[in-house]
């Protein structure tokens, strides 16, 4: 139990570190809303889970009269699953950028037909990805608010908030600045770039799955021995005294540093952004 403890410090401190740190200057409250929205994580186990760990922790910290088991095994509750979501997180990204890059073609063949580009946006409600949805329907709303059609498309990159979202809407901006033909052809030459960059983005992450299913299963055996020991006294006897439990903590701590670097490892870098907000967005975005 004290090794479980020590698991769970650890991961929980890095789980609200990751879940607490301030947003990036310049993000506004709209933008953070439809990221917390579009994550399929911030669901019912999103709200319960502290309560859940909370109540298992005390409740270990009861059974075996250890303060620091109580507090560990909560910690694990709230951290270990983030550790572990390294495939999910990629997965998802990936998604997300098949999404744009499917919208794209259906945009560009709205286009084709000779309407406005404000017009084909708000067509193209009609077939979006779900994994833009939200996104894309802000978008629609805004250009219905008349905001002005630079300033939504940049707030439509923010909200998408990736490199590939920022080269789709470079070229709408440029179509709409323009307001001549060859926006439909430029958007299918985009179009096939992001499918370019969505199948390396596959086999990447096809080659890290290999690591990320080896550090699974170790830190499930892991866990099996431990919870086997904790029910052999004799064998947590040497942990109950401070120094034990300091040894104990530091081992444990060392074990989750290990998964958190190799999560880190195989979490890819975020790419150079292309558009960056401005004054006047930030102004409309108020």
């Amino acid at each position: 139990m004290g090794a479980l403890a020590g698991l769970l410090v650890t991961g929980g401190a890095l789980t609200f570190l990751a879940g607490f740190s301030p947003a990036p200057a310049g993000v506004d409250a709209r933008s953070r809303t439809l990221k917390w929205r579009r994550n399929p994580a911030h669901g019912t186990w999103e709200r319960w889970r502290w309560a859940v760990a909370g109540t298992t922790g005390l409740l270990v910290w009861l059974l075996t009269s250890w303060p620091i088991a109580g507090l560990i095994v909560a910690a694990t509750i709230v951290g270990l699953p983030v550790l572990l979501s390294t495939s999910r997180v990629a997965a998802r990204g990936i998604s997300r950028i098949e999404a744009v890059e499917e919208w794209t073609r259906r945009l560009s063949d709205i286009l084709v037909v000779g309407v406005g580009l404000e017009q084909a946006i708000s067509t193209s409600l009609r077939s979006v990805p779900e994994a833009i949805r939200i996104e894309v329907t802000a978008l629609a709303a805004r250009l219905g608010a008349r905001w002005p059609t630079e300033t939504a498309l940049r707030a439509f990159a923010e909200d998408l908030g990736d490199a590939t979202g920022d080269l789709v809407v470079a070229s709408l901006i440029l179509g709409h600045r323009r307001r001549g033909p060859g926006l439909a052809r430029a958007l299918t030459a985009v179009a096939d770039s992001v499918a370019e960059d969505v199948a390396m983005r596959r086999r990447v992450e096809a080659e890290r799955a290999k690591p990320r299913a080896t550090a699974r299963a170790v830190t499930l055996i892991t866990l099996g021995v431990v919870a086997l020991g904790a029910l052999n006294r004799t064998y947590l006897a040497p942990y109950g005294t401070p120094l034990g439990q300091l040894v104990l903590l530091g081992v444990t701590g060392m074990f989750v540093g290990s998964l958190a670097w190799m999560r880190a490892l195989t979490l890819s870098a975020p790419q150079p952004r292309l558009l960056a907000r401005t004054p006047h967005l930030e102004a409309a975005s108020r």
